[in-house]
């Protein structure tokens, strides 16, 4: 496993000078992009995990608040149902019920307190896996920092999330090179898309879960829809598609 002390760096001139609105741009061209088999009626599943080990405390409760943005997204699409998912600590990876409500998903975030630990995103997917096989999920969103697993054992199981038609959509805080390269690699393989953000980039971030949460209720139709009444990022990325 890496160290997350003793990192090389890798620089990647052609992302550095992509701007704030050009990165909200692809992403949400990617998840537009995204197949989405959900039949209309049917609510849509989205699991929410998250790195709770020490390095993310100081953004943990901004994520807490970020979170409703999700659900307020999808109130004139259709219901969703978020599932909670974190690592922390020595081994510990838990999840918790299906929630319907924003105020009920918060109560399970501020709960949480952040614990040192390695990182745990093997376990995440895995976990995905397992309650698609158990009811169908419609996407998966992870939020990070770090990666210090064994890239490929990881990425075979991002390679079964897009056998299943379950896109994992990574955010990475920070951008620490050695995470960037793996959870693109992982958005890659399961059909999802990747996107990194910083401390300064709440708004973009909300834009971000909002969008993947509308995909995930309403599919390809919702989200145009969604990128007309809220304008913005999302809208510039309509007009774009359509010429």
């Amino acid at each position: 496993m890496t160290d997350k002390r003793d990192k090389p760096v890798i620089k990647n001139p052609s992302k550095q000078q992509l701007s704030a609105s050009d990165d909200v741009a692809a992403f949400l061209n990617k998840v537009r992009a995204t197949p989405n088999s959900k039949p209309a009626g049917r609510q849509g599943r989205l699991i929410f995990a998250m790195d709770a080990t020490a390095s993310r405390e100081p953004s943990w409760d901004r994520a807490c608040q970020i979170q409703g943005s999700m659900f307020q997204a999808t109130e004139t699409v259709g219901q969703l149902s978020i599932q909670l998912v974190f690592y922390r600590g020595f081994g510990e990876c838990k999840s918790s019920k299906w929630h319907d409500r924003p105020a009920s998903l918060l109560r399970a975030m501020t709960a949480v307190r952040c614990l040192g630990g390695r990182t745990q995103l093997g376990r995440v997917l895995s976990h995905a896996l397992t309650e698609n096989d158990r009811s169908r999920v419609d996407a998966l969103v992870f939020v990070g920092d770090a990666f210090e697993e064994d890239i490929d054992r990881v990425c075979h199981t991002a390679g079964q999330l897009g056998l299943k038609g379950l896109p994992a959509f990574m955010f990475h805080e920070g951008g620490e090179p050695i995470a960037g390269r793996a959870f693109s690699q992982i958005a890659k393989l399961s059909g999802g898309a990747y996107s990194a953000f910083d401390g300064n980039s709440a708004e973009q971030l909300r834009q971000l879960l909002a969008a993947v949460a509308v995909y995930a209720s309403g599919g390809h139709r919702a989200l145009l829809a969604h990128a007309e009444k809220t304008g913005g990022a999302a809208l510039q990325l309509t007009h774009k598609l359509s010429r």
